[in-house]
C-alpha cells in the first residue's frame, strides 16, 4: 500500500507545483505562466519531477504518471495489478493537487486566467495537438525507460535527467497545449475546471498513452540484448 500512497503523493506534489506555477504566475497578465515565463512553468514541473524521484523513488519508483506506468507495464517491468492501482492513485493524487489549487485561487487573490492550469488547446488544432502530446509522451516515456534500466540506464541520475526532460519538453509544448504527457495531470485540473478543459480531455488521456505504447515498443528493442 505504501507504493501506491507514494504515488498519490507524488502525483499530488507535480500537480500543485508545476500546474501551480502556471497559475499564479499567470496573474501578471493574460497569458498562462506569463510572469515567469515559459521557462519558469517548465522548471517548476521539471523540479517538481526530481523532487519526488528522490523522495519517493525508492518506494514506487515514482511514475506519477499514468503514461509512464503504462510503459512501464508494457516492457514487462511490473505487474498488472500494480499497474492499474498506480494509475488509480495517480489520477486521485491528481485530483487532490487540482483541488487543492481551485481552494487557495477561490479564497484569495493572485489567480491567473486559468483555476488549476488546466490543458487545452484552440479550436480547429485537434490534429497538432494529438500529435504533439503523443510524440512528446513518446520521448518522456523513452528517456524514463532508459534512464532506469537496471543495465542501461542513469542509476542514481535517472531522476535528474528524467526531471530535465519534462522541462525540456514543456519549453516546446507549453504553446502548444499547455504540455500534458500525462493523464493525471490532466484529469486533476480538467475535473476542477470543467468547460473546454473537460470536453478536451479525452485527447490528454489518449495520445500521451498512444505514445506511451510506442516508446515502450521501441525501448523493447533498443534495449535489448540482441544485436542489430
Amino acid at each position: 500500500m505504501k507504493k501506491y500512497i507514494a504515488e498519490l503523493v507524488g502525483t499530488m506534489v507535480l500537480v500543485l507545483l508545476g500546474c501551480g506555477s502556471a497559475v499564479f504566475a499567470g496573474s501578471a497578465a493574460d497569458t498562462v505562466g506569463a510572469g515567469t515565463g515559459t521557462i519558469g512553468v517548465a522548471l517548476a514541473f521539471g523540479l517538481s519531477v526530481v523532487a519526488m524521484a528522490y523522495c519517493i523513488g525508492g518506494i514506487s519508483g515514482c511514475h506519477i504518471n499514468p503514461a509512464i506506468t503504462l510503459g512501464v507495464w508494457m516492457s514487462g517491468r511490473m505487474e498488472s495489478k500494480d499497474a492499474l492501482m498506480y494509475m488509480l492513485f495517480q489520477v486521485i493524487g491528481a485530483i487532490v493537487g487540482a483541488g487543492i489549487l481551485a481552494a487557495l485561487v477561490s479564497t484569495g487573490g493572485h489567480a491567473g486566467p486559468t483555476m488549476t492550469g488546466a490543458n487545452s488547446f484552440d479550436v480547429g488544432e485537434t490534429a497538432q495537438a494529438f500529435l504533439a502530446e503523443a510524440v512528446f509522451t513518446f520521448i518522456f516515456v523513452l528517456v524514463v525507460l532508459g534512464a532506469t534500466d537496471q543495465k542501461r540506464g542513469a542509476g542514481n541520475m535517472a531522476g535528474l535527467a528524467i526531471g530535465l526532460t519534462l522541462a525540456l519538453i514543456h519549453i516546446v509544448c507549453i504553446p502548444i497545449t499547455g504540455t500534458s504527457v500525462n493523464p493525471a495531470r490532466s484529469i486533476g485540473p480538467a475535473l476542477m475546471e470543467g468547460g473546454q478543459a473537460l470536453s478536451q480531455l479525452w485527447l490528454f488521456i489518449v495520445a500521451p498513452l498512444v505514445g506511451a505504447a510506442f516508446s515502450s515498443l521501441v525501448w523493447k528493442y533498443l534495449g535489448s540484448e540482441e544485436k542489430a
